[in-house]
């Protein structure tokens, strides 16, 4: 097993170096009859040949290939294996394994690097030789790998030769981490809808009798319609109309200003994280959840439970990117106008405090059609670099969103989220 690390590609300083010594062993012979001085002059001319010239022999008639999974989840460790195969007649030596793996040093925001990926001693004539690398999938989203190519700069370290071709070229999809939560309470405390497991916000009992039926076992006792049952001689429940609705609308906002931090610790990382998990604990508790925004492409998933509607949230969301420009209003108001009454609609706010105004306002209409609120709250400040500015708590937005009786979970940079969401 090795771990790859990330390798500078500069080596012009050595040869240049030795190149002008030549030179001057060279021109110290021309004036002078001496042997010794043209032997070393040829000594440093075949070491010129020799470092510029092997390089490219060793990596000539070698093969590599590369292979690992084509999905992982974030934050976990993967395994690929590499093998170099040696078709030539001759044995090489110090060959080194190059890889473009663009989700290696993902996680701190650096561009793409080539990564070494391992170094081989020695390859015998017609044979091969392999190895494993572990790798940490530092960040969520979708990487183009590759190629896979080899290098060295035996044995002089005067050159460097590389082989690469259109050789390990692939896909890695990485998931966004998901972190437990228990029973998130929507709207304060959990209740169940008579005989199903739905969580519903508080406060979301039977409002209007709809009808009456047979009892069944684990029925509310407080439901019997007592002179209907004494009338029949059997029990009889009322069944009324819920005044919520178990299902859950998250509600991304992908415009490119909304999105401040860098690497894994980036706003939109922390509401995929977040909003991923919230889709996990209402498939595993059969709620309908559905998932929409507003980037370079549409996001409108609608409303579904079970496994392979999890699955589908989860890949949108591990490739989806704030490279938009719509307003996050314009997306809220579109929830309402298809949000149903009593849906618990999860909004995250982390755009600049110049468009709170509006957001409010939209967060208003939601509310008027029905909506209850989760606002998720990023505390800018906390993301940038230079830090400073007001924070999220002292904002009108913060006392706009308790005026609206939304439930507030405020984020900051490194926050444990678990915690957050496991009250």
């Amino acid at each position: 097993m090795s771990t790859a690390i990330v390798v500078p590609r500069r080596r012009i300083a050595m040869p240049l170096v030795l190149a002008g010594l030549t030179l001057v062993v060279y021109c110290s012979a021309l004036n002078r009859s001496q042997p010794l001085i043209w032997g070393v002059a040829a000594v440093l001319s075949a070491s010129l040949v020799i470092g510029f010239a092997w390089p490219h022999w060793l990596v000539s008639r070698l093969t590599v290939r590369r292979s690992g999974p084509d999905k992982a989840a974030e934050g976990k460790v993967i395994t690929l294996d590499v093998t170099v195969e040696n078709r030539g007649w001759l044995p090489r030596f110090m060959v080194e394994v190059v890889d473009r793996l663009p989700f290696v040093g993902a996680g701190k925001g650096r561009a793409p690097e080539n990564v070494s990926l391992g170094l081989i001693g020695y390859i015998p004539s017609l044979d091969q030789r392999g190895f494993q690398v572990n790798l940490i999938c530092e960040k969520r989203g979708l990487y183009q790998l590759g190629p896979v190519g080899l290098s060295t700069s035996f044995p002089l370290g005067l050159s460097e030769a590389r082989r690469g071709k259109r050789e390990g070229l692939s896909t890695l999809i990485v998931y966004p981490e998901i972190f437990p939560i228990a029973a998130w309470p929507l709207q304060g405390s959990p209740s169940l809808i008579h005989r199903g497991g739905h969580f519903l916000p508080n406060g979301a009992g039977s409002a209007e009798f709809r009808s009456l039926r047979d009892y069944r076992r684990g029925d509310n006792p407080r439901h019997v319609h007592w002179p209907t049952s004494a009338r029949l001689s059997q029990l009889m429940v009322k069944e009324y109309e819920p005044l919520a609705s178990p299902c859950l609308y998250l509600v991304l906002d992908l415009a490119a200003d909304a999105n401040v931090g860098q690497g894994k610790h980036a706003t939109l990382e922390y509401a995929v994280k977040i909003a991923a998990s919230l889709a996990r604990l209402a498939c595993d508790n059969s709620m309908p959840v559905r998932l929409a925004g507003q980037g370079k492409q549409a996001i409108n998933i609608k409303a579904g439970q079970g496994e392979a509607h999890f699955g589908e949230i989860l890949e949108r969301l591990a490739v989806v990117d704030a490279d938009g420009d719509t307003p996050y209003r314009v997306m809220l108001d579109k929830a309402a106008g298809d949000c149903l009454i009593g849906e618990t609609v999860v909004v995250f706010l982390a755009e600049p405090s110049e468009r709170a105004v509006d957001t409010l306002q939209s967060l208003a209409l939601l509310r008027s059609r029905g909506a209850h609120l989760l606002a998720v709250c990023f505390e800018r400040p906390s993301f940038l670099a230079a830090g400073g500015g007001a924070t999220l708590t002292e904002s009108a937005l913060f006392a706009g969103l308790l005026d609206l009786g939304a439930q507030v979970v405020t984020v900051r940079r490194g926050d444990d989220l678990m915690r957050l969401f496991n009250p």
